[in-house]
């Protein structure tokens, strides 16, 4: 088996990620792939090369999207979002994530048990029966039945109506169960509130893999856009067991192979290995690097798949920067700042009327050119929301 340093493998890694920079004609930077080939270049492209994308935070969510989409603007991904090029739902964990809008119900089918095992605890915890959920969700369904679509406050009201009173907790949890049944999903934002649809309406024409070959195309889509990484990242990603996922890249077949990183067996997409950088003299990761001006930057959003995607996120987070970027280990991500693969600051951003304020702060020694490439990075997220940019002081 190939073996490659931890320095290759993070090249190889933010290429699958589709995270690699490049300077365009135009003069600003985005995104290309990592073997020369046109690079996914919508909504459903990026969706599909990722397999899902997170999206319990919808700015962060809407963000993934524009950091591999260059030329996008957020009315053209929430555009693209009401033209079912992708949907939001909980395939996996629990956790609402992108999906391309036809996997949707064989990616429930396939990760959902798991989570739906769970929901009876759930219920019992929020004193809801399986009676009233179900009840709630047969409501739900008549009441969306024919191209209906509600926000979530008037889901709740509807189920309110019906003697299914909807607060809190209670109601998320009704909300869920629905789409986690596949009855409902969430569309696009109406206002500033998420609104349901009936998936099998939303998605007339869904694909209806065997388990086998979903099983496969889940390895393939994992490694392919998050490769190397390891089958215990397939396995925590997913929320399938181990044999799951030992058998998800079994089934993948010579559409994935396996390499070594300091010892540790990982999987990738087998064209990504021709662009591998050559390293005749491979040095270590470095955790606190000094004062040294240069590299490629990216502004990413705090719940990316750059570091979701992985159990182990050594190759690109330093252990003494991990309680800045989750505070109180609460699974809440910090927006991050990244140097040539590695988290070297975070970010928090304000959108006002006509302009975006960002508080960066650094947590390594940044020099001058560094604070200028960072800032030519926020210019891109400033012209993804249509606002000016403003860097302010921490």
């Amino acid at each position: 088996m190939l073996r490659i340093t931890q320095a290759q493998a993070l090249t190889l890694r933010m290429a699958a990620l589709l995270l690699p920079e490049r300077r365009h004609a135009d003069g600003h930077h985005g995104a290309d792939r990592h073997d020369g080939t046109d690079r996914p270049a919508d909504v459903a492209g990026v969706v599909t090369w990722l397999g899902a994308m997170q999206a319990q935070d919808l700015a962060s969510g809407l963000w993934s999207f524009g950091v591999r989409l260059p030329d996008h603007t957020v009315g053209d991904v929430t555009a693209a979002l009401e033209r079912r090029e992708a949907l939001r739902t909980w395939p996996m964990r629990g956790t609402v994530h992108f999906v391309p809008s036809r996997d949707a119900h064989w990616m429930l089918d396939l990760m959902g048990p798991r989570a739906l095992a769970g929901a009876a605890k759930r219920r019992e915890f929020l004193g809801l029966s399986e009676e009233l959920a179900e009840r709630a969700l047969e409501v739900l369904g008549a009441e969306l039945a024919g191209g209906g679509r509600l926000t979530r406050s008037q889901c709740l009201a509807v189920l309110a109506d019906k003697g299914i009173e909807g607060a809190g907790q209670f109601g998320y949890h009704l909300l869920w169960y629905a789409s986690q049944r596949g009855v409902l999903c969430i569309a696009p934002n109406i206002g500033n509130e998420q609104s349901f649809v009936l998936l099998d309406e939303w998605v007339p024409d869904p694909h209806r893999p065997d388990r086998e070959e979903a099983l496969a195309t889940l390895a393939l889509r994992f490694f392919r856009g998050r490769g190397p990484a390891t089958r215990q990242d397939f396995a925590g990603w997913t929320g399938l067991t181990a044999a799951d996922a030992k058998r998800g890249i079994a089934a993948a077949g010579d559409r994935l192979t396996g390499v070594t990183v300091e010892g540790v067996e990982m999987y990738l997409e087998p064209a990504l290995l021709a662009t591998a950088p050559s390293e005749p003299h491979p040095r270590p990761l470095d955790t606190t690097p000094a004062t040294t001006d240069g590299g490629e930057f990216r502004v990413l959003p705090g719940f990316d798949e750059y570091l979701l995607g992985y159990k182990d996120r050594s190759l690109m987070l330093a252990d003494e920067h991990k309680p800045a970027i989750i505070p109180g280990n609460n699974g809440v991500f910090q927006a991050t700042v990244v140097r040539d693969g590695r988290v070297v600051g975070t970010w928090k951003r304000s959108l006002l009327k006509t302009k975006v304020q960002v508080v960066v702060r650094p947590l390594v020694p940044l020099g001058t050119d560094d604070l200028a490439k960072i800032e030519q990075a926020f210019e891109g997220y400033a012209r993804f929301v249509g606002r000016t940019l403003e860097i302010r002081p921490p």
